[in-house]
């Protein structure tokens, strides 16, 4: 179900590029060598003072959305310089409404908008440095008005990944005009490679948030495909170098926690300790300025947020959920070629949360010259954790070791070769292959990539392929994605994310905006979608075929009806014979179709929405046991909402309903609800609480499902003091509560044990017990030389 409508939601009013040639002058800047730091009390009243006098000024912002081209509707400009050790940018934001938008926010927060902005509803500045001037790679700064930081790791073609966590200083002000913001980045803090006299590449850009408006110098036009490759030249910088960084961030941690431990089904049991004490180490090592070698011991991720709700309820296919612990979020992009298609998702030979319970991990990112390399090797406890005591696998332990080396080619195209390996108690999967990203002009890039894997399980041995070609035009009106894929059935990769194998398909994806950039419609055009597969012997297992219509309008408002068609078939293979279930005896073909409508917008600093409804026919592939599966109707909801009741307050609430019927009867199959919460007050910049509460109630009929009803109510509170990144100090506590039974199971006469014959964990139809809760204090400091 969400793949269908992930697939033919709007992409509104995303930054696309343009069909246009437009001829783009590179802006050469010379950057002056100060002999005094700037400090923001020099801009007072927005004009430069003292030592500011001595930096270079740049002005001439030109705008990027909504109207591509014209003049910005608030003045901004820029000031540079650096000396030994710093490079300096000062922005002076006028604002002749008065109608700044800036809230005290925790740093870094998620990004949750569409648009991935580093702010909700924030105007806020971004400094881009492209120090390798490769324009493939850049360092991203984020600052909005009240002095909050973001940071993130840059990939043209793939975007902004704010994993990436460094040290550097900020302060803003605002004021009767306008604001202004001061920015300080160590030349430690970067990577790249000193000479006598260094050239980077650079944007800066400036958001207004009521207007839904970016400027950029210089120019960067959505006519053009891609942002770095319209950066500006900075030149002159001499004398300075990264020099040498090491870094160590010890941590302790104590933690009192109770769990349900089910890792033995027919003996359900409750697990506890007090004050469980814990420590670890991340160390980062620098050298040849532009290799840098990360290493983990004991790591804890206790503090990262839980993941944001999905339905995965009748899914025939894995759920995507991304990586949000740090160490493997950070220069992620090494590993993998870049993930150019915009509509479908691609395969990842990477998929780092298939680690799930490391003691170590060591990591080798960095580029020298035109070659970008990429190594990383840990071990993962979790599957000789989640077994029973008495498993022959029980303390084992899983090791992976990933390896990337690629060469660029050109201004934006690379040649690169990968390797994955995962091995777990005698087996093995190994995957290896090349790939190639080729930017054929301003607006075209096309991509292909080929793997082999070898896999050696408790089934004996087996051997796959895996090729893709993928070629992506995007415009200012217009966005083409066409994907060949070619996956055969014992294709596997345990160090990655494979939705799906044994499959040959084309899945094409188009959209053609008109801009009439009006006083209330900006932009509006068909969007489609399409997918036709096959097996790899030839047999049509899915057609899909979606159409809607997007209006954009002014305050980021998107509206679009959306329809679709597919065609599904079900094979024996896919559901086999089994004891007490006959299985499929030949091909069954279903067919669906249905609608719905995406809503969402942010016209406010204090409110912003996203409505998706749908309705349409759906496969039940969770049908009662010994019955084959079916059509039905499904009816699904994805609501949020997010308030700002004031500046120190965010408030974000979910809802997420999956309503499935059965078709001939109309009696309903499942009722999945889950409501979400989230509240994180900032008392300052560098102390906040965060709130969550989380239901997730699912009604199952199994007179036509075999799944189970649960329901389950989590709440989590984490006070966080953050003084800059490594430096903090994390108080959190978790309790959950599920409808299980206190007793958990049936118990042996006189006896504690659990009957081995029994039904295993008892649940209860309303009354919630806590089967789980934990407090934890952790403490960690950045020693840095």
């Amino acid at each position: 179900m969400f793949r269908k409508w992930r697939w033919a939601l709007p992409q509104g009013i995303v930054f696309v590029m343009a069909w246009p040639q437009v001829c783009h002058a590179t802006t050469s800047v010379v950057v002056p060598r100060v002999n005094q730091a700037s400090k923001l009390e020099d801009f007072e009243g927005m004009t430069p003072k003292g030592a500011a006098v001595q930096l270079q000024h740049v002005t001439s912002f030109i705008q990027n959305h909504p109207f591509d081209g014209k003049q910005p509707t608030e003045r901004s400009e820029a000031y540079l310089g650096y000396d030994q050790t710093n490079l300096y940018i000062v922005l002076l934001c006028w604002d002749h409404e008065h109608g700044v938008r800036s809230s005290l926010t925790r740093r870094e927060p998620p990004t949750t908008n569409h648009d991935n902005r580093p702010f909700d509803s924030d105007d806020y500045v971004e400094i881009t440095l492209d120090t390798f001037q490769d324009q493939r790679h850049g360092f991203v700064f984020d600052v909005n008005p009240r002095g909050v930081q973001a940071d993130a790791l840059w990939t043209e073609g793939e975007g902004t990944d704010y994993s990436w966590d460094t040290l550097w200083y900020s302060r803003a002000q605002i004021n009767s005009d306008g604001f202004v913001i001061w920015v300080a980045i160590p030349f430690r803090s970067l990577r790249f490679h000193p000479t006598a006299t260094n050239r980077w590449g650079i944007t800066v850009s400036r958001y207004i948030a009521r207007r839904d408006e970016l400027d950029y110098w210089p120019q960067v036009s959505t006519r053009i495909a891609g942002r770095l490759s319209q950066e500006a030249k900075l030149t002159d910088f001499k004398d300075i170098s990264p020099g040498r960084n090491m870094q160590f961030i010890p941590y302790v941690e104590s933690r009192t926690f109770r769990s349900l431990d089910t890792r033995d089904p027919a003996q359900p049991r409750f697990d506890s300790a007090s004050f469980q004490g814990k420590a670890g180490l991340d160390a980062k090592f620098v050298f040849l300025d532009s290799l840098v070698l990360d290493a983990t011991i004991n790591p804890d991720f206790a503090q990262v947020e839980s993941d944001e709700p999905q339905n995965t309820v009748n899914q025939r296919f894995a759920v995507f959920f991304p990586e949000k612990r740090p160490f493997f979020m950070e220069n992620s992009n090494f590993f993998e070629a870049p993930l150019v298609a915009i509509a479908q998702l691609q395969t990842r030979l990477v998929f780092t949360r298939q680690i799930a319970d490391p003691t170590f991990g060591v990591r080798l990112t960095g580029k020298r010259g035109p070659w970008n390399l990429g190594f990383l090797v840990a071990d993962d406890r979790s599957p000789g954790l989640i077994v029973p005591n008495s498993d022959p696998s029980y303390g084992q332990r899983a090791h992976f070791a990933i390896g990337r080396v690629s060469h660029d080619l050109g201004e934006q195209s690379s040649i690169g070769a990968m390797f994955t390996d995962r091995e777990f108690n005698g087996t093995f999967n190994r995957v290896g292959g090349l790939d190639g990203t080729f930017r054929l002009n301003q607006n075209w890039t096309a991509q292909y990539r080929g793997y082999m894997s070898s896999t050696l399980d408790s089934t004996g041995y087996s051997f796959g392929q895996h090729n893709e070609g993928v070629l992506v035009g995007t415009g200012r009106r217009f966005t083409f994605d066409l994907q060949y894929l070619d996956i055969t059935p014992h294709f596997r990769t345990e160090a990655g994310f494979l939705q799906r194998a044994d499959q040959r398909s084309l899945n094409e994806y188009g959209h053609f905006y008109w801009r009439p950039e009006g006083k209330y419609l900006i932009q509006h055009g068909p969007e489609e979608n399409g997918t036709q597969l096959w097996g790899t012997h030839g047999t049509t297992l899915q057609q899909l075929i979606s159409a809607d219509y997007v209006f954009g309008f002014r305050r980021n408002i998107i509206f679009a009806p959306v329809y679709w068609y597919e065609s599904d078939v079900l094979r024996p293979a896919d559901f086999p014979a089994s004891p007490g279930f006959s299985g499929l005896t030949s091909n069954k073909q279903m067919a669906q179709q249905g609608g719905g409508i995406v809503f969402r917008g942010s016209p406010w600093r204090a409110f912003n929405w996203s409505t998706r409804i749908f309705h349409n026919g759906v496969v039940v592939i969770v049908p009662a046991p010994g019955q084959l599966p079916y059509t039905g109707n499904e009816t699904a909801v994805n609501q949020t909402i997010g308030i700002k009741p004031f500046g120190r307050l965010q408030i974000d609430n979910t809802y997420i309903l999956e309503l499935v019927t059965n078709g001939i009867v109309h009696h309903a199959v499942v009722n999945s609800n889950i409501f979400r919460s989230k509240w994180n007050y900032q008392f300052t910049r560098e102390f906040s609480l965060r709130l969550i509460a989380q239901y997730n109630g699912l009604l199952a009929n199994q007179s036509y499902s075999s799944l189970q009803t649960t329901k389950n109510m989590n709440f989590d509170v984490l006070f966080t003091y953050l003084l800059h990144p490594g430096t903090a100090i994390y108080v959190g506590y978790n309790s959950n509560l599920e409808n299980v039974d206190p007793d958990l199971c049936f118990r042996l006469p006189g006896s504690t044990q659990c009957d081995p014959n029994g039904p295993g964990l008892l649940r209860t139809r309303d009354q919630l017990t806590n089967d789980g809760r934990q407090l934890f204090v952790k403490i960690s400091y950045l020693f840095r030389r």
